[in-house]
């Protein structure tokens, strides 16, 4: 007999629960590909960030950076490895994650289920708002409903009325206009993004993810599962990710009423070319003068030219929020 409940409630046992997807410490790059895996350039690009956080901060004694949904921890490996002594002195970095920590993170690395509660400098969520938990309402000829799942099958069907602030949510972000018309309710993950946000005393807190905005919603949704680095059905009984792309339009206006005062919402491509990354092959003539280093530049080439891909990793949208301190200069001038 199908155990019929919210999606919401599917994706947070799914994922979250005893034994779910993350908890029992199954490694992303095992299952899909991320900005982190494809290329040490990604950290190196946020390493440039962080410098410059650094200078809006006035260099402080403790200079926090937190990685919230940080997997094995490799965003932050990668850049404690690469700082100066003197930034690394000061460094204070955070992975914010609910699985085990893995053995071979180093002891400078803080490991915690949860955010610091005040953070000066920066924080990072590299794909963790399309993991939060979520409701899917559809709209059916007898008006909205919420959806519910079998989480053993992943079938589905109409179930009650959407709760008024649900509703609110769908009419203002992801207005519903025939049967059929599907949103996935961002309300938890504009409360996630808030709350990130809400912990910064000052810094930038910056949200990388597969996103959408209001004028170009998907009609029938995204819930996606991965497992062994391919697509699957989005079946939540734990045995995948489960994910679904995320209004980062939404969780803008809720970083700015959680008390963010500059905003920048963008996509990776042109986020991370304002921060060095290009995909410029090198010129021919090196391949005769130098011919290590060009194979070393075109493979780096080739690396960029994947982390800035508008059809790929590149179309990831950016939002970056600071409080107490202007958008780091790269990302106004980007």
């Amino acid at each position: 007999m199908a155990a019929w409940t919210t999606w919401r409630d599917a994706m947070e046992q799914a994922l979250y629960g005893q034994g779910g997807f993350y908890r029992r410490g199954e490694r992303p790059a095992e299952h899909f590909r991320t900005s982190v895996h494809a290329s040490p350039r990604f950290a190196a690009a946020v390493a440039r960030l962080l410098a410059e956080v650094d200078v809006l901060l006035g260099r402080p004694g403790r200079l926090d950076l937190v990685d919230v949904g940080a997997g094995c921890g490799g965003l932050l490996v990668e850049i404690l490895g690469s700082a100066s002594p003197e930034l690394a002195a000061r460094l204070n970095p955070v992975a914010v994650e609910i699985a085990p920590r893995p053995a071979d993170v180093p002891e400078a690395i803080t490991w915690r289920p949860d955010p610091p509660d005040a953070v000066t400098g920066l924080v990072v969520a590299n794909e963790w708002l399309d993991n939060v938990p979520l409701d899917v309402v559809e709209q059916t000829p007898d008006g909205p409903r919420t959806v519910l799942v079998d989480p053993a099958t992943g079938a589905e069907r109409p179930g009650p009325e959407p709760s008024p602030a649900d509703l609110e949510w769908a009419e203002r972000w992801w207005p519903l206009r025939e049967p059929g018309d599907r949103a996935e309710i961002g309300r938890p993950r504009c409360a996630a993004w808030a709350s990130v946000v809400g912990r910064l005393e000052r810094g930038l807190a910056v949200a990388v993810d597969y996103s959408h905005v209001r004028a170009a919603r998907p009609v029938y949704g995204t819930l996606t599962g991965y497992r062994d680095g391919a697509t699957v059905a989005a079946v939540p009984d734990g045995s995948c990710d489960i994910t679904a792309h995320v209004a980062l339009d939404a969780c803008t206006a809720a970083g700015e009423r959680a008390g963010a005062s500059a905003t920048l919402l963008t996509t990776q491509r042109d986020a991370l070319r304002a921060l060095g990354v290009t995909g410029s092959r090198p010129p021919i003539e090196m391949a005769h003068s130098d011919p290590r280093a060009y194979l070393a530049a075109l493979c780096a080439a080739g690396e960029n030219a994947e982390l800035t891909d508008a059809e790929g990793l590149g179309g990831f949208g950016w939002l970056a929020q600071s409080v107490g301190v202007p958008l780091p200069e790269s990302l106004r001038d980007g």
